[in-house]
């Protein structure tokens, strides 16, 4: 089962109890709250010998299961050679050839628009930057959705357990907020939370 899809269903969990932390400000500086969570992701996938990320917004991530994420992610795998040739994959591209200042222009007037920001980019975004290399280390993005989740690889490392030291698996993670969305202390609830989902492990059916 992928472990990536694992945290996306823990992030969706305490998000869905935390609607705040993905709220969006528009033009009149009013918060717009969301129900449903929607989580833009990289996935890696293959093609012949060749490994390359593909972006994908997966929708109301907080209605669906660890299971359903898992298979969404392998599916998208499946058809990675259609996606990467598809007409998106190819504005995409057509986009980054656009003078930098006109793309800062574009996503300055964009950040206002809650719908747009919602359906293309989506509420919350994570990326698993330790899927591309071994070990840990921590990250900070920089973020256009109001809750950014960074996965920085795992290591091990000596704990006290039971009263033993044993060596543990770590798991290197970076929460970053928009502070004009939420405060401090709610942002530190809601890292709470989802320290307490990722460490009480995997329900995949439930």
């Amino acid at each position: 089962m992928s472990f990536t899809a694992f945290i996306i269903s823990c992030v969706g969990r305490a998000v869905d109890e935390n609607k705040a932390v993905h709220a969006i400000r528009n033009w009149r500086s009013e918060l717009v709250l969301f129900d449903k969570v929607d989580l833009a992701t990289v996935v890696e996938a293959t093609q012949g010998d060749q490994k390359f990320p593909i972006s994908h917004i997966i929708r109301s991530v907080n209605s669906k299961t660890f299971k359903v994420i898992h298979e969404e992610i392998r599916a998208i795998q499946t058809t990675a050679s259609e996606r990467a040739r598809g007409p998106r994959n190819k504005s995409k591209r057509l986009f980054w050839l656009v003078p930098a200042f006109v793309r800062r222009l574009f996503y300055r007037i964009v950040s206002r628009s809650p719908r747009w920001l919602k359906k293309n980019v989506g509420t919350v975004a994570l990326t698993a930057v330790g899927m591309f290399g071994k070990g840990g280390g921590w990250a900070i993005p920089i973020a256009i959705t109001p809750l950014f989740i960074t996965l920085g690889g795992i290591t091990q490392k000596p704990m006290m357990s039971q009263g033993r030291i044993e060596i543990r698996e770590f798991l290197n993670l970076t929460v970053t907020f928009d502070h004009d969305v939420i405060d401090g202390a709610p942002a530190a609830r809601f890292a709470s939370r989802l320290k307490e989902l990722i460490e009480s492990g995997p329900v995949p059916f439930a």
